[in-house]
């Protein structure tokens, strides 16, 4: 894909000022400008409510030690269902770490193998 250039904006300004015309771009610019500004501070403040409802689920759960399946809507059942298949993969991923550095310290260190007896066998 072509990426735009300093020559493709160019051209993009002078179509849009021949359609709207000069005097109507300050004006535009400005409620473009207005309405970039709402949707970051309309998306900060959404993602502030979420760790807020998300903190106080979190200490919901730790104060029951179950949560409350019942109460709950789908999206948080999933979240939760989610987060403990998450938590079994990680115990089994600790425990396959665990087996395999079992093996691993079971096996000769480097620099122990001796080529000589090997070859006094065969000989």
């Amino acid at each position: 894909m072509m990426g735009i250039g300093f020559p493709e904006l160019m051209i993009i300004l002078v179509i849009i000022m021949i359609i709207f015309g000069a005097g109507k771009l300050p004006e535009i610019g400005s409620a473009f400008g207005r309405s970039i500004k709402n949707f970051k501070t309309s998306m900060k403040e959404a993602e502030e409510g979420d760790q807020i409802e998300g903190e106080a689920a979190k200490q919901d759960e730790l104060a029951e030690g179950q949560p409350d399946l019942e109460n709950m809507t789908e999206e948080e059942k999933e979240a939760h269902i989610r987060k403990k298949a998450q938590e079994e993969g990680d115990a089994k991923d600790r425990a396959m770490k665990e087996e395999a550095d079992a093996f691993t310290a079971s096996l000769p260190r480097k620099g122990s193998y001796d080529y000589s007896k090997d070859t006094e066998k065969k000989a």
